[in-house]
């Protein structure tokens, strides 16, 4: 149990609150609820800061809703974008919620023999209750085109000359129908968001106050960026997914791993449930020794536990040593075939037939014509550097270039073959 409020302060992790929300939350059990959009089946790191945010509800007593807009997610959240979403079909959208709520409950705890059980609601399930006269006129006369307009996300979107359609347009309105929805049926007096949700949060508010007369309460996390002001969570080959079919563990690990020291500082107080005496050990620790990068390998593990398992990290973690560190032929076996492709992206390869490589004399044929001359470009050079003790075939030194080769073969495929320290080739044996 703790203070929700001083929970997210200490963590950076609090921006904007309606008034006497923590007087509230000091009553006892309270319930708050944030919105996912079920744009794609899997959530990426972005959202992860909603994520935390209920987590750390619940682990302050509290009773945390999880919200999956199914309805929502068929019109898009033009809330500060430059233009309109692609619409999606209702298929796709179940097929997304799944998904999302499969993930989800790697965060939160959702047993029945939870006091404060977590739930899962898809606003689908009322929406789609409603007539389209149903709604502008049991809801829609309670919050002024005024009120609407004035929203920063709103005029922005007018100002930039890019329009806003209908559709858009009535997102805050039906965001804010979920928010009295929840506050009617499942006592829900708390809406949590982004920074950016504010204006749609606390029309759920005023909807509340003007249909039922009461009270509730809106908190908002902040917009997490970069220190060099780049988009969070995005590479160059996209965004950071949960889902390891789109970024493996192994990818996702080294994301962590390769955030900047002042990035680093910020986001294991956002992303860890670490507790404060011990972030402020390992800032110590960070200081007195930088090049050790003590905050991002704490970091890095903690959550690729939390998001994939103790086995994906111990992987991750001894595939990064293969590259950075030392590692025996058991650590490169231990891989599958997807991560050990990842650690040697971009690697030259080679290939050859099992039945050549069965056929092969001498390790300075299998390193050099055999390969196409790919990893020595004369049988003279291999033949030079095996004696010299600059060669290794899946970790292993070699140093007799006449021997034949035997070698356990990675993934029953692969050779992985070190000329020097830090030239890499694999061969294929198809």
């Amino acid at each position: 149990m703790n203070n929700f409020i001083e929970e997210l302060r200490w963590r950076g992790m609090l921006q904007d609150m309606t008034p006497e929300i923590e007087e509230h939350l000091a009553k006892g059990m309270a319930s708050a609820y944030l919105g996912f959009d079920p744009t794609a089946d899997s959530l990426h790191i972005g959202h992860l800061v909603g994520v935390m945010t209920l987590l750390h509800f619940q682990r302050a007593g509290h009773k945390p809703f999880a919200l999956v807009g199914g309805a929502t997610g068929m019109i898009g959240d033009p809330s500060f974008k430059s233009a309109e979403r692609n619409l999606l079909d209702k298929a796709t959208l179940d097929h997304n919620v799944a998904c999302l709520q499969q993930q989800l409950g790697k965060f939160l705890n959702f047993s029945e023999g939870a006091s404060n059980k977590a739930e899962l609601v898809n606003n689908y399930d009322w929406m789609s209750q409603f007539s389209f006269l149903e709604f502008i006129r049991d809801v829609g006369k309670y919050i002024t085109v005024n009120y609407m307009m004035a929203k920063d996300s709103v005029k922005r979107r007018l100002e930039d000359g890019n329009g806003l359609s209908f559709t858009e347009f009535s997102y805050q309105l039906i965001q804010g129908y979920d928010f009295y929805h929840l506050w009617k049926n499942s006592n829900v007096s708390i809406q949590l968001g982004g920074s950016d949700q504010w204006g749609n949060i606390v029309t759920g508010t005023e909807l509340i106050r003007k249909m039922e007369g009461g009270s509730a309460y809106a908190l908002t996390v902040p917009l997490i960026t970069k220190a060099d002001g780049t988009k969070f969570g995005k590479t160059e080959s996209g965004s950071v997914w949960l889902d390891p079919e789109k970024t493996s563990p192994y990818k996702f690990y080294q994301f962590w791993l390769n955030v900047s020291d002042e990035d680093a500082a910020k986001y294991i107080r956002i992303f860890t449930v670490l507790d404060q005496a011990t972030i402020e050990k390992l800032e110590e620790e960070h200081q007195a020794a930088p090049h050790l990068r003590a905050l991002q390998r704490e970091i890095a593990k903690q959550v690729t536990i939390m998001v994939h398992g103790e086995a994906e990290y111990e992987m991750a973690l001894k595939a990064s040593e293969i590259l950075f560190g030392k590692s025996s032929t058991e650590d490169l076996a231990i891989l599958d075939e997807r991560t050990f492709l990842q650690v040697f992206e971009g690697v030259p390869q080679a290939e050859i037939s099992k039945e050549s490589y069965e056929a092969c004399a001498s390790l300075v044929d299998l390193l050099s014509e055999q390969t196409n001359f790919i990893i020595f470009p004369s049988k003279g050079e291999a033949r030079k550097m095996i004696q010299g003790g600059g060669v290794a075939i899946n970790k292993e030194k070699v140093s007799d270039p006449q021997a034949k080769p035997s070698f356990s073969l990675l993934q029953n495929k692969y050779l992985l073959v070190q000329k020097g320290k830090k030239n890499y080739y694999i061969v294929q044996i198809k």
